[in-house]
């Protein structure tokens, strides 16, 4: 499980990434409290609108700043990212007023949005074998769960010491860091993309995931899991202080449960893997949730009921994202990953932001039964969608023609009567998944 951290440069950089994981989940606390300080019974909008904020810059920026970054020095691009995250961090505890918190969310967000797939894009060149990068992928699963727990209990106790304004202080040093980490990795050289319009270089990973069954695939099975893990990050505390009666312990309590049931999943995907497929496992995972979200619907409220359906969620979203990596990789070449983690990055939130306020209006409006219910059936339309789109036998290795090519291509030196054999991925020259003995063109 461990064994990608005996290399050095993977090791500094998941170093990185977890210092600066728990330094946001600081802020988003200390957020809170900064919100509440400047609005008071008007903090929950405040709070509200800057998550708004931040799904909407996750969602918009990604592919915008991967286009702009692209040919770029990847090393430069991620220090400089870092350094920008923690300087407007710094600023935050001196605002005044309440639209200052929404500009600078949406500057750090946006560092975020091309922060993290610029870095998730650079870990399969590190660990360019796939078996000890599949259990990097778990590792960075295991690493966003456990800072879920972490970053309460510390904030908890570190607000017994100091001001909520030295959090800010705490993530800004703890975001110089990761820059200072990553300034002494050497990393590996990256191919680079050809050379092609900003537009083209936008709309590139979309392209791609358009194209490719496992992709499109995948985007659904985002939408099917956002729904099960929606109804855990909005209602988790209405259900356990408002219906249940219950006090903040309990919410600790249940939200500890969930993270363990990801937490379990991410340990296990290595051997998992072993002896099913990726399609497999995230398939499993929206079916959970589908299950999960439908007892919720039916099942009597409870303390204990709840014990159960949230670690089953929990086990769901494990299921569902933690080898989204590899699917990735397997989906594009080199010189496209960065486009392409990017895409999946800005669709992947696209599925929370559309799943957050289903599950908050609905709640409210209608109650916790209808909004396991409404979430369940998005779920079930997200397995039903995932599964027609990424075919169970999806054939890499297509026979196909090239029909904007000449015969002396090299990429044709294989040919016979213009008909060859090889792995597909869409890129340059094959702009279509083809059909066996099908028809290719350029992207």
């Amino acid at each position: 499980m461990f064994e990608p951290l005996q290399d050095w440069r993977y090791r500094r950089l998941f170093s990185a990434q977890c210092i600066a994981l728990l330094g946001t989940g600081l802020t988003t606390i200390a957020l809170a409290l900064l919100a509440f300080e400047l609005a008071e019974e008007r903090a929950g909008v405040v709070m509200g609108t800057a998550l708004a904020i931040k799904m909407g810059a996750y969602v918009v920026v990604a592919p915008l700043a991967q286009a702009f970054a692209e040919r770029l020095p990847r090393r430069m691009v991620l220090i400089l990212l870092e350094l920008l995250r923690g300087a407007i961090v710094l600023a935050l505890p001196f605002v005044t007023e309440v639209w200052q918190i929404y500009v600078l969310i949406f500057v750090l967000q946006s560092a975020s949005a091309a922060f993290t797939p610029a870095l998730q894009a650079t870990i399969p060149a590190v660990l360019s074998e796939e078996r000890l990068y599949v259990k990097g992928l778990s590792l960075t699963r295991l690493a966003h769960d456990l800072e879920n727990l972490i970053s309460p209990l510390l904030a908890a106790y570190l607000l017994t010491l100091m001001s909520f304004n030295l959090l800010f202080l705490g993530t800004a040093l703890a975001l110089f860091a990761s820059a200072v980490i990553i300034a002494m990795t050497v990393l590996p050289p990256f191919e680079c993309a050809r050379e092609r319009g900003f537009a083209t270089r936008v709309l590139r990973g979309v392209t791609i995931f358009l194209h490719t069954p496992s992709l499109k695939g995948l985007t659904a099975i985002h939408f099917a899991i956002a729904a099960g893990g929606a109804m855990v990050a909005v209602n988790t505390v209405v259900y356990v202080q408002s219906v249940l009666g219950l006090g903040q312990r309990e919410v600790a309590l249940v939200m500890a449960c969930f993270g363990a049931g990801s937490m379990t999943v991410a340990l296990l995907v290595p051997y998992l893997l072993k002896h099913m497929e990726d399609r497999t496992i995230m398939l499993a995972g929206c079916m959970v949730t589908v299950l999960a979200l439908s007892l919720g619907a039916i099942a009597p409220q409870s303390l204990p009921n709840l014990l159960l359906l949230w670690p089953l969620l929990g086990v769901a979203l494990g299921a569902g994202v933690t080898t989204a990596g590899r699917v990735l990789i397997h989906s594009a070449r080199e010189g496209d990953r960065p486009a392409v983690f990017a895409a999946h990055f800005s669709i992947a939130h696209a599925a929370w932001l559309v799943t957050y306020p289903v599950a908050g209006v609905v709640g409210a409006r209608f109650g916790l039964d209808a909004a396991f219910l409404v979430l369940g059936v998005l779920a079930a339309l997200g397995t039903l969608l995932a599964m027609l789109t990424w075919p169970a036998r999806l054939v890499q290795t297509v026979e196909h023609v090239h029909v904007d090519l000449s015969p002396d291509d090299p990429h044709l030196a294989d040919a016979h009567e213009g008909r060859h054999v090889h792995p597909i991925v869409i890129d340059d020259l094959h702009g279509t998944w083809p059909a066996s003995g099908g028809r290719v063109g350029r992207l």
